[in-house]
């Protein structure tokens, strides 16, 4: 894989610095959802809710499909995967295991709903 270009790491990181975008990853580590399930934890509108989701679109890191009158959310792999291989590029970080940053976020889910 090439090493991303400089824009698109910058719509990456800027995605993942955002709590509720993090947490929107971590609910979508179950399954594809409904923007409607995705937005049902969250004390925002639905608007809110679908700005958060066109941020982690448009930096790769979920895709979103319409099917008949709802539009599904899901993962992206590929992006989280262009972050890794650019920190890959500083040589002192080891590779990121997508499974351990999996882990991770099941443990930011499990954080966020005993809050």
């Amino acid at each position: 894989m090439n090493a991303p270009s400089p824009d698109r790491l910058d719509l990456i990181f800027a995605a993942l610095a955002d709590p509720t975008r993090r947490r929107v990853l971590s609910m979508l580590l179950e399954d594809d959802m409904a923007v409607s399930d995705v937005a049902q934890p969250f004390d925002m509108s639905l608007a809110a809710i679908s700005k958060h989701l066109a941020v982690l679109a448009a930096a790769g890191l979920i895709r979103q499909e319409r099917r008949g009158r709802i539009t599904w959310c899901k993962l992206d792999p590929d992006g989280m995967r262009a972050a890794s291989v650019w920190m890959q590029g500083f040589g002192q970080f080891d590779p990121v295991d997508l499974d351990d940053f999996e882990r991770f976020l099941e443990a930011e889910l499990q954080d966020w709903t005993r809050e």
